[in-house]
């Protein structure tokens, strides 16, 4: 138990990281769609979700060449669940979270397939 509780606070333990739950929470995103809103490298953000999954906040699925995050909802253990409660209450009025719901919006208008070629040419 302990282990787990430590995993869920090294997960929420960045910035990057809570920013990356808290655009997940209404919806499934491809990884290039969250390296877009971040504004980090592919690697990077790699590292943060697979903090994120190993501290079953997030899951993901593949589909031929393109990876998809959610908020984890199979088999979560109590205190990721309500870790996850408490950020999004904490940070609702948020100004981050507020800029980042905005520009997200323009990036779903993108299709992830048009995201990734232009990150694959920088």
């Amino acid at each position: 138990m302990v282990r787990e509780f430590l995993s869920v606070v090294k997960a929420l333990a960045d910035e990057n990281r809570v920013r990356a739950l808290l655009a997940l929470r209404q919806r499934e995103l491809c990884m290039c769609q969250i390296i877009e809103l971040l504004g980090l490298a592919p690697s990077t953000v790699s590292k943060h979700m697979s903090i994120l999954k190993q501290a079953r906040l997030v899951d993901c699925r593949k589909n031929g060449r393109w990876i998809y995050y959610r908020l984890a909802d199979d088999d979560v253990p109590v205190e990721a669940s309500e870790a996850l409660a408490w950020v999004r209450k904490a940070l609702s009025g948020d100004p981050q979270t507020r800029k980042d719901d905005a520009r997200l919006e323009l990036i779903l208008k993108l299709e992830p397939e048009v995201l990734c070629k232009r990150q694959a040419k920088n």
